[in-house]
């Protein structure tokens, strides 16, 4: 699989050969990269990001493809490398989103409840809400009396409460999952008794 070297993720796991030159292949990922770093842009949609293998045309009609540890997840600030040095900096893609607004906190709040019961992705901005298109979920957000806004832009909804992705207790690290819930609840009681 893939080792840790410094900042960097070294991959392991090789790429189907390919005879195109113009493949370009990833040899590291580095997390939040320092954005002093010359890298060229490399805007991806929510979908490709969440892909750790993955082949991707760029606008020059070069590919380049990544073999990362499975479960990685780009986000924007990251860099890919090039075995042959050059570096690549991930941003998020334009695409179609519902932006969600309320004339209230409490409103957007309830929206935000909702939409995370259902578990979708969702991105939490200083006064809006955005999710990925969905005409179910508009159709309830329009009943929960929220304005709803298809447009393009780009879309980086949050990660999962502790770092990862959804739980239910049940993995390894839930012990260390129930120790932060608790500490918190004991720092909440401690405030206000």
């Amino acid at each position: 699989m893939a080792g840790k070297t410094g900042h960097y993720q070294t991959m392991s796991r090789s790429l189907p050969p390919d005879a195109s030159p113009a493949l370009l292949r990833v040899s590291h990922h580095q997390v939040a990269a320092d954005t002093a770093i010359q890298a060229s842009p490399l805007a991806l949609p929510l979908a490709a990001r969440q892909r750790s293998r993955l082949r991707w045309r760029l606008p020059d009609r070069r590919e380049i493809a990544w073999v990362l540890p499975a479960g990685t997840r780009l986000q924007p600030g990251d860099l890919l490398i090039i075995d042959a040095g050059q570096r690549f900096r991930i941003e998020a893609a334009t695409e179609h989103v519902l932006r969600i607004r309320a004339d209230t906190p409490q409103a957007l709040a309830r929206a935000a409840y909702h939409l995370g019961n259902r578990h979708v992705p969702v991105e939490v901005g200083r006064d809006y809400l955005a999710i990925e298109p969905d005409p179910v979920l508009r159709d309830m957000l329009d009943q929960l009396g929220v304005h709803c806004q298809a447009m393009q832009a780009p879309f980086q909804p949050e990660h999962g409460a502790y770092g990862g992705g959804h739980r239910h207790g049940h993995e390894a690290s839930f012990k260390e999952d129930y120790a932060l819930a608790q500490a918190l609840f004991v720092s909440h009681q401690a405030e206000h008794p």
